[in-house]
């Protein structure tokens, strides 16, 4: 089916749906990269225009990538429930915008509509919103999840403390993980991305976070971010895994370029469940996006880069996770080219992902190649507190010195709880004054007695 629109008699025609979505997406690199862009501002606004006036209906007739095709096409239509699409069924893209930012519509009936979207749907209606549009939406809706503690309350921040080193030494890995708790971040996971990918070190490095989260009691879980066919390996060896991780995407090819499909991932979230190392009922399970990631693996279908991430939130919440993050400047500015780029699409992910009912959060990061900086990434974190985003990722300095980009610093992380009043969960909240870290506003106070004996003690770190 093709579509049209009409701006002062010029005719503006778009062959079928993925085009005028792709036409109608705020200017990125990645999108001009694979020839989906529009041609300038006008043919932008005219796909815009077009888009408004799309009624929802129209997104359950013509699919963009052939479900006959591709497992997470046959996902979308498998999650779609009927009977939450008839609240919404007789509005158009326009209309549901309006609907989203109406007083009225509140966290109970976002939450109601949540399995009646599909991917596509919230992908659309965010191409003809406002980044105050979309916070306005997202600080509305919760997504609360649970492990050893509560992430997702309204007005609350949680962090990963991402304690990497370029060779993955242990004594590295526990220092900067300390690092971070002295400075209150760490209640959203202590997670290292490995170095390398055996099963050998991935034992290890679960096995001291497991140690340093025991030792000090404190209420968070850990991660070590290896392949999930790692994870795999080491929990049938009984390693102290609490969550299982995985980057995923839009398209079964995107995700084939990951070693990853459908049938792994379940088998990897019944093993982490059957450890049942959480409280009861808890979600095991975090998940890793990122604008670009099906482009840059020939897996997009000529699909625009931000539907497909949108896509790759079909894929993780089929798992009911505890974490899903969008890394959105890592891929680099081939895809999302500077410090504008990166604000609009880190708000994008994280509107997309809340109305698909996810626990949203957001690396925010940029390489050094990008046309950004830390004061980009200063603009994007605060937008991100005022949308209620769920946690967001620190490092030392702001300089992961294992992946090579630049991300949020420990220090942010005290900006976010002192300035703009967003404290941690609430149980690590507790523990931070219970070990004398914080004072009674939750300010820092310096370092408590606890993380200085377990360092003076550690046969990792030494005295």
């Amino acid at each position: 089916m093709s579509y049209q629109t009409t701006i002062e008699q010029t005719v503006f025609r778009f062959d079928d749906l993925k085009t005028l979505l792709a036409k109608a997406s705020p200017e990125r690199s990645g999108d001009q990269l694979a020839g989906l862009a529009a041609e300038g501002p006008v043919e932008r606004l005219a796909a815009q225009m077009t888009l408004a006036d799309l009624p929802l209906k129209a997104f359950l007739g013509e699919e963009l990538i052939p479900a006959e095709d591709d497992e997470v096409s046959r996902l979308i239509l498998k999650q779609h429930d009927p009977a939450a699409f008839a609240l919404i069924s007789t509005l158009t893209v326009g209309e549901l915008r309006e609907w989203l930012l109406r007083p009225e519509t509140t966290q109970r009936q976002l939450e109601a509509v949540t399995w009646g979207l599909t991917p596509e749907m919230v992908a659309a209606v965010s191409k003809i919103m406002r980044l105050q549009d979309m916070i306005t939406v997202s600080a509305k809706r919760q997504v609360v999840t649970r492990f050893r503690n509560t992430i997702g309350l309204a007005g609350r921040l949680s962090t990963r403390n991402q304690p990497n080193h370029p060779t993955d030494d242990s004594r590295g890995i526990l220092a900067s993980a300390i690092d971070g708790l002295l400075m209150g971040s760490g209640d959203a996971v202590i997670g290292v991305n490995p170095a390398t990918d055996s099963t050998q070190d991935y034992i290890r490095i679960v096995s001291l976070l497991d140690e340093l989260r025991e030792k000090l009691a404190i209420p968070t879980q850990t991660c070590c971010l290896g392949h999930v066919t790692t994870a795999i390996e080491a929990m049938e060896r009984r390693a102290p895994v609490d969550l299982v991780f995985q980057s995923v995407a839009g398209s079964e090819k995107a995700n084939r370029g990951f070693g990853v499909d459908l049938a792994l991932l379940r088998e990897a979230h019944e093993a982490g469940r059957s450890l049942k190392r959480g409280l009861p009922g808890a979600s095991i399970m975090y998940f890793e996006t990122g604008q670009g990631a099906a482009l840059s693996s020939d897996a997009h279908f000529g699909v625009d880069q931000q539907t497909m991430e949108a896509r790759a939130y079909a894929v993780a919440r089929e798992f009911d996770p505890l974490l899903v993050n969008t890394v959105v400047g890592f891929i680099g500015p081939e895809y999302l080219f500077n410090g504008k780029q990166i604000i609009r699409a880190g708000i994008e992910d994280h509107f997309c992902g809340k109305l698909l009912g996810l626990p949203m959060g957001v690396d925010v990061c940029y390489t050094n190649h990008a046309d950004a900086d830390q004061e980009d990434m200063d603009t994007l974190l605060t937008l991100l507190c005022a949308a209620n985003v769920n946690f967001v990722i620190t490092v030392p300095g702001a300089d992961d010195i294992m992946l090579n980009y630049q991300s949020l610093s420990h220090h942010d992380a005290i900006y976010c709880r002192e300035t703009l009043k967003r404290p941690p969960a609430p149980e690590f909240e507790t523990w931070l004054a219970e070990i004398g870290l914080t004072d009674q506003d939750g300010r820092l106070r310096g370092a408590p007695a606890a993380l200085s004996h377990y360092v003076q003690d550690s046969l990792q770190i030494g005295a």
